[in-house]
């Protein structure tokens, strides 16, 4: 187990919310620029990021960290958000608050509100830029819940794994030294007062799967975030689940001279686990499709999740031909060349169903796999 000098840590899997490890983690602290994780998270949901907006007057000298933004400078939302993220800009905080919900008042109950959406209870806003404040205050195992739903968003990901960035004819450098010291990293968020101390969020990917890992108040965040994700990565394990080829279930083929055809996959299926972790397998394909189809031909996907996560897809394929019945007696130039291939439902035009497993129940091809397939409607 890592130890470190934090006064508060977590180290989490993002897909899952399993703790790996933890110190003192519901501790109420304050939380300093780490706030602008969801500051960010806000802006990429509004969207409008190429919309060029005007700088308020309220925006500009702000303490602390900033852009140095001037009043009325013309810039895109997406600008303001590299300096965000990447400059910490307090400035360009207050600025994005305005710009989205017309006041700073405005922004902070939306931000409120998303964190009760994502069960933080622990967790309250007072500013969008996280200047000292006792109503600005988390935790560090809510901070790492935060983290976690922010990395969903592309656009948010996008952004904090950028080392620099051009932006309003600023060069902004991103404050997360992470990003050039260890291996994956891709965000997500430094913070510092003197009150608060040093509070640093930090995600890697390795081997498919997200850690998140939060520090409070540590004078060694740097060595210390290093040590949790190589404790965390150092846990997973290349789990097989199905060898190239492998029949993975059927789907009914209507108008075709066979009733069924076998669903496959391509290439070799793996995952990577944590112990105590059992995948599950679940086939998403429509209810059935029409005949003609093509050997070969994608017919739907299979999910690999451990609990609700879905930690890998992979497309499954028709294993066999199966024509139309009445083109079963047809030659060949005219099965290829006298019409139409007719068509295969898709998820939008019928419901999904959780697929059948091979016959005789085996869902994968060795005794080492700890996989079980799941029958459940799709809604």
């Amino acid at each position: 187990m890592p130890e470190t000098s934090a006064e508060s840590a977590i180290l989490m899997d993002a897909a899952t919310g399993r703790v790996l490890y933890e110190e003192n983690a519901d501790e109420r602290c304050l939380i300093a620029s780490t706030t602008k994780i969801m500051t960010g998270l806000l802006v990429c949901e509004a969207g409008k990021l190429d919309q060029i907006v005007s700088v308020p007057s309220e925006a500009v000298g702000v303490e602390g960290s900033s852009m140095y933004l001037k009043p009325g400078e013309k810039l895109t939302r997406r600008d303001l958000l590299f300096g965000l993220m990447l400059s910490s800009g307090n400035d360009a905080a207050v600025a994005l608050a305005i710009v989205v919900s017309g006041s700073v008042p405005q922004f902070v109950l939306l931000m409120n509100n998303r964190a009760e959406r994502l069960g933080l209870s622990r967790t309250h806003f007072a500013n969008p830029n996280g200047l000292d404040s006792e109503e600005n205050f988390s935790t560090s195992r809510e901070l790492a819940v935060l983290a976690a739903a922010a990395m969903k968003n592309s656009t948010f990901q996008s952004i904090v794994s950028q080392k620099s960035a051009q932006a309003a004819g600023r060069t902004l450098t991103n404050h997360n030294r992470m990003l050039w010291e260890y291996e994956g990293a891709d965000g997500v968020k430094t913070g510092y007062t003197i009150a608060a101390g040093r509070i640093l969020v930090s995600s890697a990917v390795r081997r498919g799967r997200r850690l998140i890992a939060v520090t409070v108040r540590d004078r060694d965040d740097w060595r210390d975030h290093a040590a949790m994700l190589d404790f965390g990565f150092s846990l997973l394990r290349e789990t097989p689940i199905l060898d190239a080829g492998r029949r993975v279930g059927e789907i009914r083929v209507l108008s075709g001279e066979k009733a069924y055809s076998a669903l496959c996959v391509k290439e070799p299926l793996s995952v990577s686990v944590f112990p105590g972790e059992k995948p599950e397998l679940q086939l998403r394909v429509p209810d059935f499709c029409f005949a003609p189809i093509q050997s070969g031909q994608a017919a739907g996907y299979l999910e690999i999740k451990v609990g609700t996560a879905v930690l890998s897809k992979q497309t499954v394929y028709y294993a066999e031909e199966v024509l139309q019945a009445e083109q079963k007696h047809k030659s060949l130039w005219q099965r290829i060349f006298g019409g139409s291939y007719g068509r295969t439902a898709s998820k939008d035009t019928f419901p999904l169903w959780s697929g059948l497993p091979p016959k005789g129940g085996r869902a994968h091809s060795g005794p080492a796999c700890p996989c079980e397939w799941k029958h459940r409607k799709s809604r």
